[in-house]
This record gives structure tokens, sequence and C-alpha cells, in this order.
């Protein structure tokens, strides 16, 4: 295994790389200046990303010849809303950014898609560089151009899609998550593992104590491995009107799952966890899977420390609600992802009181 990797999204005249490394980060002004941007960079983040790797991103920019304006947005999937992007707005005129600035998305996976939205309607459109410190954000958010802030109604109802110019990883910033925040990442990599990634479900299933303990080669593999299995689905359908719905696997439900409980009760990979145990249930139930398959996926998630049961209290009909809200319905019906193998994924389309009537008993 190599302990540097690129990854090439391949969108024509759109297209860009994801640049995987170990203690990358203070090399990002020096790669910038390859993309003949303007000056001006406004750097998004939070706080506590702020405290880590602000000074480290500033001097780097800085020693580039950039001029770098930091703005802080409190953590946590709540703030990504229509308030904080106008208060986004108002910072970036502020610093006087123009359509040659850039904007830096310094963090995770809310970071990255309030920020991304940030530039894809300010100006009518800035360049958009994601950095993402968190293991979700690095194997998937960080990805595919997909931004959006969430509303009452439901997650990320409000967006657009702005391919970035650049990802650049530094798999090092895993070192300071919370175990907690790991696990959720660990949610996506095993989405992408079930989907369409067999090889790497299997070294999941081998290595996962090591892929849990960042080790930090092991993690350069495991992100090329997640990063080139979304690439080559964004180089298909950029713009989810079919097959990269194939990436919603567990989201309908998990999605429902957060805005049910105001995106405060469970991380998003937390989330995506339980919507992918109940879509394997689910897909056991209609026989489009073998219980060893659907078992295989809840193993592994319970391995990685992820939940994998429905709360009790949010079973119901407003569950049946919130699926039924969900961005993937057309006409009564979502286009609910289903799990046949480890590998391989095909959808049908339920309606929410039919998912519920699935997975809303006892497991």
């Amino acid at each position: 295994m190599s302990a540097a990797a690129t990854v090439m999204v391949n969108l024509g005249e759109r297209s860009y790389p994801i640049a995987i490394g170990i203690g990358t980060l203070e090399r990002l002004g020096a790669r910038l200046q390859e993309l003949n941007l303007g000056t001006r960079i406004a750097v998004v983040t939070n706080p506590i990303v702020a405290r880590l790797y602000r000074q480290a991103v500033e001097q780097s920019l800085t020693a580039a010849g950039f001029k770098p304006t930091v703005v802080q947005v409190p953590d946590g999937e709540e703030h990504k809303n229509l308030a904080w992007l106008a208060f986004l707005y108002d910072r970036l005129v502020d610093a006087r950014l123009d359509r040659d600035s850039a904007i830096i998305a310094l963090g995770g996976g809310v970071i990255g898609d309030l920020s991304g939205f940030t530039a894809a309607t300010f100006q009518r459109g800035l360049p958009f560089i994601q950095v993402p410190t968190t293991l979700l954000a690095q194997v998937d958010s960080s990805v595919g151009g997909k931004t959006a802030v969430n509303h009452s109604g439901g997650k990320n109802l409000i967006g657009a899609f702005h391919q970035p110019r650049l990802v650049w990883i530094d798999v090092t910033t895993l070192k300071t998550l919370p175990r907690r925040e790991v696990q959720a990442g660990m949610a996506e990599v095993i989405k992408h593992a079930a989907i369409l990634g067999p090889s790497l479900f299997d070294l999941l299933e081998s290595d996962l104590d090591r892929v849990m303990g960042l080790d930090p080669t092991l993690l350069v593999e495991v992100v090329r491995q997640n990063c080139a299995i979304k690439a080559a689905v964004v180089g298909e359908d950029e713009r989810e009107s079919g097959y990269r719905a194939v990436l919603n696997f567990g989201h309908t439900i998990g999605h429902a799952i957060e805005v049910l409980t105001d995106y405060r009760g469970f991380l998003h990979g937390e989330a995506v966890a339980i919507g992918m145990a109940s879509a394997a249930r689910l897909s056991q139930a209609r026989g489009i899977c073998t219980p060893a398959v659907a078992e295989r996926v809840i193993a592994l998630l319970r391995r990685a420390g992820l939940p994998t049961d429905i709360p009790g209290e949010l079973i119901g009909r407003h569950l049946a609600l919130a699926i039924a809200a969900d961005k993937k319905v057309s006409g009564d019906k979502v286009k609910f992802v289903c799990i046949e193998d480890i590998g391989r994924v095909r959808f049908e389309y339920l309606s929410g009181e039919e998912v519920l009537g699935y997975v809303g008993g006892p497991h």
C-alpha cells in the first residue's frame, strides 16, 4: 500500500483530483497555487477544527501568497440552515471576495455542505476546495459536488450541485477525532463496501480493528477505495438522475430519523447505520437477499460500534411520514435501495407505510 494516492473524478471540464496523503495539510497552499485562483480566500470551519488546524492552514496559505479570511460556524448539523448561510454571505461581502476568490471547507460534512452551497450561490459561483477532517467527509460528503442546507421539512432540501476544484485529504487529521466520530464515519465506509466494494468489505471484516485504530497507511488505502467507488458513481451520474441513487443505501430511513430527532439525537453516520441495518432486514424479508447477507452487513456495523435498531419511540406514523418526505419520492413511492449481495444492490419503489411495515418490529 502506498502512503499517498490520487483519485480522479472524471466529469469533463469539471474533473478534479482527490489527493490523499499523510501529513499533507501544510502543503495545501503550494498545491492551490497551481489552480490560478485569486489571492482572497475564505476558509470556513468550526471552532473545534479551528483550534486544531486553523494555524497550519492559514500559514500554508499565507506562505503561498494568499490572503485568507477565516469564518467560523458553530459545530453541529442543526447549524446547517438558511440562517447560517446568510451569516456566511455577510462575512464574504465583508471580506470583499470576488469571482476569482475561492472558498475552502475545512472540517466535516456540515462545513462542507454549508460552505459548498455558499460557493455555489455567492456571486453565481466561486471556486471551491474541500479539506475534509472527518472520516465521514473524507470518504463520502467531500466528493461529488452535492451541497445543501437543511429545512424543517427535511434534510438537504435546499441545495445545488457544485463540484470542488480539489479535494485535499490528510488522514492524520483523523487522529484528533472523538471515537464516536470515527465510528460514524465508518458507516459510510461500510455503505460503499456493501453496495459496490466486495473486496473492501472483505478488508473491513478482516482488518476492522486496524482501520478503527487509524493506522495511517491502511487509512490511505481505505479512503482511496471509498473515493474510487464514489468517483465512479459520480462520473456516471453526476446529478443523481438515476444510478447515483445507489449511494442512498441506508439514507432513506437515516434521514427520516435525523428529521424526527431534530438532527440532535444521532450523528449522521449513526442514523445511516440504523438505516442500512433496516434496509438489510427489509431486503431479507422481501426475499431480495439471503439471511447470511443481511447478517454480514448488520454484524459489521455492530463491530464498528454503530447502532442498528430504530429507537422504539420513533416507530410509528411519524416515521412513515418522514420517509415519505424523502427527496427520492416519486408520487407516493420512495426509491428505496435494497441489497442483493455484498457489492450488489437494486431499487424497490415503496411507500412510507410499506417500509415501516418491514422495519417497525422488534429485532
